[in-house]
């Protein structure tokens, strides 16, 4: 892994940053360079990832039917949306892209910790219907999580750069535009 320390942080400005890179061979992937920037004094923290080949825009789509499904592999570019219809939820690059590795758990872990924030705050703010809404999301990822529901996870990627590691996983490539 490559390593630079004390470069200057996009949010706080101070030289406090480190910057990180890392070749992965992701299996049935193939090779991917993970970029990290991380913040020692403000705590400003962002992951993108890239594959080594172009492979252009795809949608992949799998869906779960068993708690063992929840490790199948995830590769998310920054530049891919992932939708996740059973919980009504669809997580966009945004302002701050950010790609990952993780697996099904890790995804549904990244939602539910958004939800209980969404949670609290309509608690804090008196707002029961935000605060019921949040709270049946996060007892339909509690079924998904013991193998009671099932999930459908889709992941649209302009770049090709993402992928489900499964034979369970539908790609569609895409034309490009």
């Amino acid at each position: 892994m490559e390593k630079l320390e004390n470069q200057k942080c996009p949010m706080c400005f101070k030289d406090t940053c480190t910057l990180t890179e890392e070749e992965v061979d992701v299996p049935y992937f193939g090779k991917v360079y993970l970029f990290g920037m991380q913040c020692s004094d403000c705590g400003f923290k962002m992951s993108d990832l890239e594959a080594e080949e172009n492979k252009g825009p795809i949608t992949i789509k799998i869906e779960t039917s068993s708690p063992e499904d929840l490790n199948i592999r995830v590769v998310k570019s920054g530049a891919a949306t992932i939708k996740i219809p059973t919980l009504k939820t669809t997580i966009s690059p945004g302002n701050t892209p950010e790609g990952y590795i993780s697996n099904i758990e890790g995804v549904l872990k990244r939602v539910k910790k958004v939800i209980e924030e969404q949670r609290d705050l309509a608690s804090a703010d008196g707002d029961k219907a935000a605060k019921t809404r949040a709270k049946n999301l996060l007892k339909k990822i509690w079924k998904i999580e013991c193998g009671d529901l099932p999930v459908k996870i889709i992941i649209e990627d302009p770049t090709g750069n993402s992928a489900i590691v499964s034979d369970k996983a539908v790609v569609e490539k895409l034309k490009k535009k």
